[in-house]
């Protein structure tokens, strides 16, 4: 679903891709201009698995630090422009905020890094960042580090750049793939855009108005898989239009992301606590995986020990207190590894969500996104051509399905807060 806001730059949504280019150039200008870097010059370019966060101390006494954005970490990549002459990479990440606020921090990680990394400058809507009170913050092998509170305003539902600059990586780079949004990365070539969102993990704002943050863990069905580059049409950006600024949304949806086994990503049941339960502020989790369980091969034959990982991750959560929203699992047939057998997992997994015990609310995206007539297929207007992710006009259906008051632990909220 398009955002249409318009706000300053900086800290808000950027009309076209001239302007929003323009306004990461000077929000790089803003941030490094120390010895032997000019404004507008290219500078240097070109842990345990589920490591608790630990927040830096809140700079108010009133309001909350909640999640306005989040990307979970997926892989370790090499850096396309190591081996240049160039000593350090200035990356430009382009995030889309939720809620807004009066301040803000970073989580930075080296998940997948095997050495070190120094972060020499960070920024936030070209607005410098520090760490400990630090401008320059080092991050250990497979380890991430919480900003300080970066005071000033950030607002919702707007384009965000968060700047940084490290040393030439030696080894995996920690990223997030196939954002489906534009960033920037300074190269001995000049600046190239990118869909990766490099060490960046979290933006949490500290708010007045948000009672909290619903963290949705997914595969690439969360993660937006077949939508709209730039036009933030993920599922679960749908929902935070409509939550109106009362709850952030966090996305933690990675693309083939498994229950039960490592592949793409760490399995859910090793990083939910990472990128689910320890989200900043979050009261309510939505879990949307094990399509990838049932199709992805080594295919998981026994529906009952999906359903089983999806009850351990609700009770893991309800010992946080939360409450838990879980979906059913969509039609594929057509795609390359559909099977009759297949199906009959996935017509089994959905019985048993459906009968109860395992969510304390359900969203059924497959009775909504099925094709009435071939209830195995996905319905034609929603399918993206692959017959198993969706286009934008099915990412929109689903966001519109989630009851807003299944969200909630004590108040009833309805769409037209």
């Amino acid at each position: 679903m398009p955002r249409r806001q318009g706000y300053p730059p900086l800290i808000a949504p950027v009309a076209g891709t001239a302007a929003l280019a323009a306004t990461v150039a000077f929000a790089g200008s803003l941030l490094f201009s120390g010895p032997g870097d000019r404004p507008g010059a290219v500078v240097a370019v070109p842990e345990p698995r589920s490591a608790p966060r630990t927040p830096a101390a809140p700079a108010h006494t009133t309001g909350l630090w909640a999640a306005t954005w989040t990307a979970s970490p997926v892989t370790g990549m090499a850096d396309s422009t190591t081996g240049s002459t160039l000593h350090r990479r200035t990356i430009r990440n382009v995030v889309h905020t939720s809620i807004g606020g009066d301040a803000a921090r970073i989580t930075l990680s080296n998940l997948f890094g095997t050495r070190p990394l120094v972060v020499e400058q960070a920024g936030v809507g070209g607005r410098p960042a520090t760490f400990g009170g630090a401008r320059s913050v080092t991050v250990p092998i497979g380890g991430q580090v919480v900003s300080d509170a970066v005071p000033g305003p950030v607002a919702p539902d707007a384009d965000l750049v968060v700047t940084l600059r490290v040393r030439s990586p030696e080894g995996p780079v920690t990223v997030h793939e196939h954002s489906h949004q534009t960033s920037y990365l300074d190269t001995a070539w000049g600046a190239r855009r990118t869909d990766d969102w490099r060490y960046l993990t979290a933006v949490d704002v500290h708010t007045l108005t948000a009672v909290g943050t619903v963290a949705v863990i997914g595969d690439s069905l969360t993660a937006g898989t077949g939508s709209s580059t730039d036009t933030n049409s993920r599922w679960p950006d749908v929902l935070a239009d409509r939550l109106h600024g009362r709850y952030g949304v966090a996305n933690a949806g990675i693309a083939g992301n498994r229950l039960l086994l490592d592949g793409s990503g760490v399995r859910a049941l090793d990083r939910f606590e990472r990128d689910a339960l320890d989200v900043a502020g979050v009261r309510t989790v939505v879990i949307a995986l094990g399509i990838n369980d049932v199709q992805r091969s080594p295919q998981e034959t026994h529906p009952e020990h999906i359903v089983d990982a999806l009850r351990r991750l609700t009770e893991r959560a309800h010992a946080r207190g939360l409450r838990v929203v879980g979906a059913t699992l969509m039609p594929f047939e057509g795609y390359r590894t559909w099977t009759p057998a297949r199906e009959a997992v996935r017509q089994r997994v959905n019985e048993l969500i459906r009968a109860g015990g395992v969510y304390d609310d359900v969203i059924d995206f497959d009775a909504a996104a099925r094709d009435p007539h071939h209830p195995a297929r996905l319905r034609p207007e929603y399918d993206s051509g692959d017959h198993l992710h969706l286009d934008d006009a099915g990412y929109q259906r689903l966001g519109s399905l989630v009851d807003l008051a299944s969200l909630e632990h004590e108040e009833t909220v309805s769409d037209q807060l």
